[in-house]
């Protein structure tokens, strides 16, 4: 595969990308922030920087078949995304239970929780 963007737009996507992935990493565990949407999105910024790490996400056990499948089709089935929103509820509403006396942390979960699900439910679905 050629690359034929410059240098610095080639750093300026890996940088995109690396911020992304560890996002979508960070999102596995945090509730609120959304992993899909930042995989997907270092997904396309290593495609046009480093044909390699596009490969490494695209063939990793984990994060391939659902890339592989984005690539495709470039859309989520109703079931990958009634896991995602329902995830995200599960874990923001235990997030916001433990931290049931501080309300503006109870507030910022519920703004993510509804950003991540905005997001998710904004990819097009397909039926199978």
């Amino acid at each position: 595969m050629q690359l034929h963007a410059s240098r610095t737009v080639r750093i300026l996507l890996w940088l995109v990308g690396s911020v992304s992935l560890v996002l979508g990493l960070i999102g596995v565990v945090l509730p609120g922030l959304p992993t899909t949407p930042f995989v997907l999105l270092a997904t396309a910024c290593y495609a046009k920087a480093s044909p390699r790490l596009h490969a490494g996400l695209l063939n990793h056990r984990l994060t391939g078949p659902m890339l592989r499948d984005w690539e495709r089709h470039r859309n989520l089935t109703r079931r990958t995304k009634t896991i995602a929103v329902v995830s995200m509820l599960v874990m923001v509403s235990f997030s916001i239970w433990s931290f049931r006396d501080r309300l503006i942390v109870q507030a910022a979960l519920v703004v993510l929780g509804a950003v991540g699900a905005w997001v998710v439910l904004r990819i097009p679905t397909r039926r199978h």
